[in-house]
């Protein structure tokens, strides 16, 4: 049995994040399906009200975000590496391109564009989403438009020079962070193609992409993930940065927030405050007690 667990959703772009590194590292994995919008009653339990897809669980280890999911990921099953060509720092920075300027670009044309959104995500949405004005998508198509077009020129002048991948001959997180958002509006634009036609080399790195696969899926029930959380001992954390500028100290009660959207904090007792980790204690009664992690960049830790 795998030790990776991966709450998604078929259609969520940041699962295609994890899905495609399982992929390029020829990774058994095992799928929970969740619900799109709230309420997810087989995920509260583990996260304790972080609602973002994806979440990875490794036994009674939840990793939140999908940066602190690949860098686990990555930290225990190294070969092949996500970065092929060095770049490591550069190559997270990038991440900040793609989940935001690129990611809400592309989420906005696909919410704007698609009149038949069921009431219910439209309105989850509505309150999920704050970079989205809801009042004026539909004016802002054109606009939205042009942003996406730049954002795919960008890619294809990287691969312009006749590279495989981003970075070079070997394929890596920079471009399943390029990746993601152009699946995404594949998927959701169908007006896409004839504005993505002028993007030839990112056409052919794209079907190099796809035959990356997503690794070797098997489907698990919820109450048998849950079950794994409950039998498992969670990592014990990794300690407090002393020179930190929170001024925390291990064991306090804490709330950790993202910084963007989907603001929903999660208390728990601090375990680890590093350059690049949050990750708290908190217990649950169906599970017992869970060690979850997030990155450092993009959320807010505070005092209870």
């Amino acid at each position: 049995m795998s030790q990776f667990i991966l709450h998604h959703f078929d259609i969520s772009p940041f699962a295609e994040k994890a899905r495609k590194v399982f992929g390029l590292k020829s990774i058994e994995w095992q799928s929970v399906q969740i619900p799109m919008i709230m309420p997810k009653p087989a995920l509260m339990p583990l996260t304790g009200g972080y609602r973002k897809t994806p979440v990875l669980q490794i036994g009674a280890d939840i990793f939140c975000d999908s940066r602190r999911i690949l860098r686990e990921i990555d930290l225990r099953v190294p070969k092949p590496t996500l970065f092929p060509s060095g770049n490591e720092g550069l190559v997270w920075a990038l991440s900040e391109w793609s989940d935001k300027a690129f990611f809400e670009s592309g989420a906005a044309l696909s919410m704007g564009v698609n009149a038949d959104i069921p009431e219910d995500v439209l309105k989850d949405r509505m309150t999920f989403f704050n970079f989205m004005d809801f009042d004026r998508l539909d004016q802002d198509i054109p606009h939205l438009y042009a942003q996406l077009r730049g954002h795919a020129d960008l890619v294809d002048r990287q691969l312009a020079d006749g590279r495989r991948f981003v970075l070079g001959e070997e394929p890596g997180l920079a471009d399943i962070n390029a990746w993601f958002v152009i699946w995404m509006v594949r998927a959701n634009v169908p007006p896409v193609e004839d504005m993505f036609a002028p993007f030839r080399c990112m056409h052919a790195w794209e079907e190099r992409m796809r035959e990356m696969g997503e690794g070797q899926r098997q489907e698990l029930d919820p109450e048998a993930a849950l079950d794994i959380a409950r039998d498992a001992e969670p990592s014990h954390g990794e300690g407090i940065d002393p020179d930190d500028p929170l001024g925390l100290r291990a064991g306090e009660r804490v709330a950790v927030t993202p910084d963007d959207y989907g603001k929903v904090p999660v208390a728990g007792q601090l375990v680890t405050l590093s350059l690049n980790e949050i990750a708290i204690r908190r217990t649950d009664p169906r599970v017992g007690e869970v060690t979850v992690h997030f990155p450092r960049i993009g959320y807010r830790v505070e005092r209870a």
